[in-house]
């Protein structure tokens, strides 16, 4: 089962909804998701992002943050994921952000990669990447990786609700 299809999964499963803000991705982690027969139950949308000014004024990340620490940041990769979240009415907001070359940007070298998640409870998770390889093999690794954060944090959501539920153990 790939990650889109685990992840449409437990969201099914939970009744939640994601959508997802991209930048270096440029709208695969999206493409990845509707590739799976019934997406639609479970994913809203995506924005790409992919110039700073949209980060800054459709996903609402903080202008001075972008002006001081430039697009590939972890705190940027966050505040995308929870502004998506916020802009397509989603339980669930995932992120990716970073430099698939081939030059450097905002003085960071080809390879970095933020992925992010934010959800219900306050939940804000940032996964920073060092990727190697060619351009579609950094953002081809960026998608698998945003999407199995999100896996990671439904899974371990699901185990905890589930203990709670329980009474421990």
């Amino acid at each position: 089962m790939t990650a889109a299809a685990r992840v449409l999964r437990l969201l099914g499963a939970r009744g939640e909804t994601l959508a997802v803000a991209e930048s270096l991705t440029g709208g695969l982690v999206a493409a990845d998701l509707t590739s799976v027969p019934g997406a639609s139950r479970s994913f809203r949308g995506s924005v790409t992002a992919y110039a700073t000014s949209l980060k800054r004024d459709v996903l609402g990340v903080d202008e001075s943050l972008l002006a001081e620490r430039g697009a590939v940041d972890p705190e940027v990769a966050l505040r995308m994921a929870v502004g998506v979240r916020r802009v397509l009415d989603a339980d669930w907001g995932v992120s990716t952000t970073g430099v698939a070359g081939p030059e450097p940007q905002d003085g960071q070298p080809v390879g970095t990669v933020y992925v992010a998640v934010a959800g219900p409870s306050g939940v804000e998770k940032v996964t920073a990447l060092r990727l190697n390889g060619e351009r579609a093999d950094i953002r081809s690794e960026s998608v698998r990786s945003a999407l199995e954060l999100l896996a990671g944090e439904l899974g371990e959501n699901a185990r905890a609700q589930d203990t709670e539920q329980n009474g421990g153990n």
